[in-house]
């Protein structure tokens, strides 16, 4: 570790001097503090570096939220080595697909995704073993805690904060995820832009809701804990012991999704509970439901911002202070929005938006030609366009073509992915896949189909088929049949007359 390095290990190793006694890790009967949090990263580290894991070897996981996850991400951050946690809401050629572009050495599995693992794990070759994470014990998979060493636990380990830490597979562009893969440095330096941005100290108790292979999740995880703050880990969200936690362990921060809000919303009203502890609430969400949930939260402001898995916060801020608004740039960001031939916009002009901040990622991994195009000139090009107001507010204006994208319930979702798994039925001949308006997950996907000569279908019959394909949450909730595409003067299909023609917003 260089003289001016600074890692997410640093600051687990500051936590445990500093707040020894303060609880760091709480995840149901689960309760540790900031020194044992350490201590128990230590002792994994020495076991994952006696099975011969090195800085730069990937560690694959396909888990819901647990304390083991938690340990699991310090010791990796100690040793260098690099976590792949992948969305368990893939089914089971994404899984495969993701093991197989990261080449983990080890994999762990929760109880639900044990034979999912078992079955991927043969065709992904360089998978040496099979662990369990999050408890319970199944055959072929060796149980979390055999990995546990005392002995070599103290070691020092040389690791850079340039050092590779996750790697988190982003929405499929052409037709397969693409692997962000994030630092150490990275990581502190968004972490640092989450403590300003929501004045995070020791005292706060964030509520880890979201799944730990999302980038808003785990990042905010992370920016509680760099703080020396407390981290309630939950398993999967539940709207009732949500309140519970909030109440019990005084919350005082969450980041949410739709349709989080309204299920608290709705589970409130059943029976009330003291939130009173809540300061900030991040994330997307109708205005209604923002505007409803700061009346049984009275003390919380919502925090709103631009993102991205490749640069985590870019820009953030109150969104009542300048409510539509994607906020200003971070303090260690710089923003500016470029032409097509990466010339700047002048104020009010949309354009897209680059960046230059420490948080921006190393690359795709595996894909050097598609990392260069995305930092070309020397900006990290996100796809997404937006306009600077004169106060410098961003307002986020609509995805670029090449990277059309529907964001259900905060997930990312391709129009083109979609498209691809539909065209494989034999009943449809064309489609084209956009995003609406939807006042539960904040925007749908819609598939509009054209079928086949002498084929028919029910709507049901290709949201049922999506869902066989790919991950559930890219299957669209609304499909249509017409008779034929709007084209484009090239032949192909106009997509921005397909939203307009069917109900896209953007």
């Amino acid at each position: 570790m260089g003289l001016y390095d600074y890692t997410v290990w640093d600051y687990i190793c500051r936590n445990a001097f500093i707040f020894p006694d303060r609880d760091s890790i709480v995840f149901n009967d689960v309760r540790l503090t900031h020194m044992q949090y350490k201590r128990q990263c230590d002792r994994l580290a020495a076991g994952l570096a006696r099975y011969g894991i090195q800085k730069g070897d990937r560690l694959g996981v396909v888990a819901h939220n647990s304390d083991e996850f938690m340990i699991l991400y310090g010791a990796a951050a100690k040793i260098g080595a690099t976590l792949l946690p992948v969305n368990w809401r893939f089914q089971q050629d994404e899984v495969e697909y993701v093991l197989g572009d990261c080449t983990p050495r080890l994999v762990f599995a929760g109880p639900n995704y044990r034979e999912t693992v078992a079955t991927a794990a043969p065709k992904v070759s360089s998978i040496e073993k099979k662990y369990t994470i999050g408890g319970g014990e199944t055959e072929g998979f060796t149980p979390f805690g055999e990995l546990y060493s005392d002995e070599g636990a103290d070691d020092e380990f040389e690791v850079p904060a340039d050092t590779g830490f996750v790697i988190i597979h982003t929405a499929a562009v052409a037709g397969h995820p693409r692997g962000a893969l994030l630092s150490q440095g990275n990581i502190v330096a968004g972490n640092l832009n989450s403590m300003i941005g929501n004045g995070l100290g020791p005292d706060d108790c964030h509520l880890c809701i979201l799944p730990l292979f999302h980038i808003a999740g785990l990042s905010l995880a992370m920016a509680t804990m760099q703080a020396g703050g407390k981290n309630i880990i939950f398993e999967r969200f539940d709207p009732e012991y949500t309140l519970k936690m909030i109440e019990q362990e005084k919350g005082s921060i969450f980041m949410q999704f739709p349709p989080i809000l309204k299920m608290l919303l709705d589970k409130y009203q059943e029976k009330p509970y003291d939130i009173s502890s809540l300061r900030n609430v991040g994330g997307l969400d109708h205005p209604d439901n923002i505007i409803a949930f700061m009346k049984i939260a009275p003390n919380a402001r919502f925090y709103t911002g631009f993102a991205q898995t490749e640069a985590m916060g870019v820009t953030g801020g109150a969104a009542a202070e300048r409510p539509g608004s994607a906020g200003r740039p971070t303090p260690i960001s710089r923003v500016v929005l470029f032409d097509d031939y990466d010339r700047p916009v002048p104020v009010g002009t949309p354009g897209e938006i680059c960046v230059r901040s420490p948080t921006v990622f190393l690359g795709y991994w595996g894909l050097e030609e598609e990392t260069q195009y995305t930092f070309r000139n020397g900006w990290h090009h996100t796809g997404d366009i937006g306009r600077f107001d004169e106060d410098g507010f961003l307002w986020y204006v609509k995805r670029k073509a090449e990277k059309e994208l529907i964001k259900p319930g905060g997930e990312n979702v391709y129009p083109a992915e979609v498209e691809k798994v539909i065209l494989e039925h034999d009943s449809i001949q064309e489609v084209s896949v956009i995003g609406v308006a939807d006042r539960e997950w904040g925007e749908a996907i819609k598939a509009v189909c054209v079928l086949a000569p002498g084929c028919s279908l029910e709507p049901k019959e290709v949201i049922d088929f999506v869902a066989s394909k790919i991950a559930r949450y890219k299957k669209p909730k609304h499909v249509v049949f017409v008779d034929t595409l709007p084209k484009t003067p090239e032949g192909e299909i106009d997509r921005d007359q397909v939203k307009k023609d069917q109900g896209g917003k953007y």
